[in-house]
């Protein structure tokens, strides 16, 4: 059996990355896990996130929500939503700019189309130059990737 993957997707920009799933589950049923920050562990591929740490129970635009992670050392960040379309789409950002979305179409039959992206193009020189010294960058395709898979078995397996 060939293991599930996610689909990378070709972006011209390399501060943008994006990746690709279907997911045989009702639309609302993954966006309900993806507005709950407590949820976000179970289907972090990039090993970084390391907890909700504050925030409300359902994200929902202007909500600010606190996340414990670890790059090479420990730290907090706190993101605000930025785009919210109840059932479609949820965006966030942090202080250093660059977004982090989730944009879901109903494929119908119960399946939904789960695009992942972040997008970096328009940020401060000193959060690039912290993207490039971590290589984050690089890795953020895979990273989605494998979340996506990740947030697939989840949502298939309730």
């Amino acid at each position: 059996m060939d293991p599930i993957r996610a689909e990378i997707l070709d972006v011209a920009d390399p501060r943008i990355a994006a990746a690709r799933i279907v997911i045989n589950a009702p639309s609302q049923q993954i966006f309900d896990l993806i507005a709950d920050a407590r949820c976000h562990p179970l289907f972090d591929g990039s090993g970084t996130l390391q907890g909700s740490i504050s925030g409300p129970i359902r994200l929902h635009l202007g909500a600010k929500f606190g996340m414990a992670m670890k790059i090479k050392v420990p730290y907090r960040i706190t993101n605000t939503v930025v785009a919210f379309e109840e059932g479609k789409k949820i965006s966030w950002c942090h202080l250093m700019k660059w977004t982090w979305s989730y944009e879901l179409v109903d494929l119908g039959n119960g399946s939904t189309q789960v695009t992942e992206t972040f997008d970096a193009h328009d940020i401060p020189w000193l959060a690039s130059k912290w993207l490039d010294a971590t290589g984050v960058i690089k890795q953020n395709p895979k990273w989605m990737a494998k979340s996506l898979v990740r947030l697939k078995a989840t949502c298939e397996s309730n």
